[in-house]
């Protein structure tokens, strides 16, 4: 089984949940931008929530299924299509061989994830198939995707994948077949400014008066200097009290720090392991992939919250994730009609 490259998008890479346990020997996390997404992408169609996918970044790839297969499109609305027909998102897809899958406009978001059921016949390196761009390690031959790429495809072995292909491959006439439903979500993006929660981080009350007021207060937009490592906002100068040398130590994903030029930096997937600025905040895990959806140009304000709604927050999210595990259990001891 495998996918064929025929157009390579802007930026598509393997992704999963990243290379976990390294940062003390100085290798980053990496993975998916936004995990919920991927997440949910192998739920639907019965992959470990931890495996490979494709993530595909604003102008997406053109692809040709080679084997009959099934898969789950998530994240961000990139427009795909098989032929005339739009190929729904948040829902099992089977795809007939020789299927052409092609990414179009960018509607809303900026990054889409493509799982496959089986995942991807590519080496682990370090216990994870993540692309690490920068260290050319992991994914497919440590790069983007180029045309002309066949990736491999594990055997679809799960029952919720047999029990899809079996209901849907029934009818030779269609290239592709999916159910009326799809999963709800509660992460969608917001029409103006996007409100980004945080707790204050280690040298909040270090920062001038001011700072802390307009950090909360005012907007900041993202920067074109922003990649996978982190977003660069543009917005008030952020000042502190008194000039300070910080001893570099470990961040985390959604660590704000703030450089000498008083713009923060928001350290996202492929972050370094440690860091030596002030650190104004702490994006909670929930709003992760709110953030993952945004693109230069997009503007967000920061709203602070205590640890235990944070908590109470990132306790919901999961609940609803279990929910759509449940309810994919469900779905597969369902007749086929």
């Amino acid at each position: 089984m495998s996918i064929k490259v025929l157009r390579p998008g802007l930026l598509t890479t393997i992704q999963d949940l990243g290379r976990v346990g390294y940062q003390k020997y100085g290798v980053i996390v990496s993975g998916a931008m936004d995990a919920y997404a991927l997440r949910m992408a192998n739920l639907l169609v019965g992959n470990s929530e931890t495996m490979a996918a494709l993530e595909i970044t604003m102008a997406g790839p053109t692809l040709e299924v080679q084997q009959d297969t099934l898969l789950a499109v998530t994240g961000g609305q990139l427009s795909p299509s098989i032929g005339n027909y739009q190929l729904p998102s948040w829902r099992p897809v089977f795809v007939k061989k020789g299927s052409v899958i092609r990414f179009g406009k960018c509607i809303s978001g900026c990054r889409s994830y493509l799982a496959f059921a089986g995942g991807f016949n590519t080496e682990k390196v370090m216990g994870s198939q993540s692309t690490y761009l920068r260290a050319e390690i992991g994914g497919y031959k440590g790069r983007t995707l180029k045309e002309g790429d066949i990736l491999s495809l594990n055997n679809q072995t799960s029952p919720l994948a047999d029990h899809f292909t079996a209901l849907f491959s029934r009818d030779t006439k269609k290239s592709f077949y999916a159910p009326a439903w799809r999963v709800r979500t509660s992460i969608q993006p917001q029409k103006k400014e996007t409100v980004i929660r945080v707790l204050t981080g280690t040298h909040y009350t270090q920062f001038d008066s001011d700072s802390q007021e307009q950090f909360f207060t005012k907007t900041f937009t993202i920067s074109p200097q922003s990649d996978r490592m982190g977003y660069r906002l543009r917005g008030p100068e952020l000042k502190l009290d008194e000039t300070f040398e910080v001893l570099s130590e470990a961040v985390a994903l959604g660590t704000v720090q703030v450089p000498a030029d008083g713009n923060p930096i928001i350290l996202l997937a492929d972050r370094q392991t440690t860091g030596g600025y002030p650190r104004m905040g702490q994006v909670i895990n929930v709003d992760i992939p709110l953030l993952a959806q945004l693109k230069p140009g997009d503007t967000i304000a920061f709203k602070k919250i205590s640890l235990m709604e944070a908590e109470e927050l990132y306790i919901g999210l999961e609940k609803e994730l279990n929910d759509v595990r449940v309810g994919m259990l469900v779905k597969r001891h369902e007749k086929t009609p």
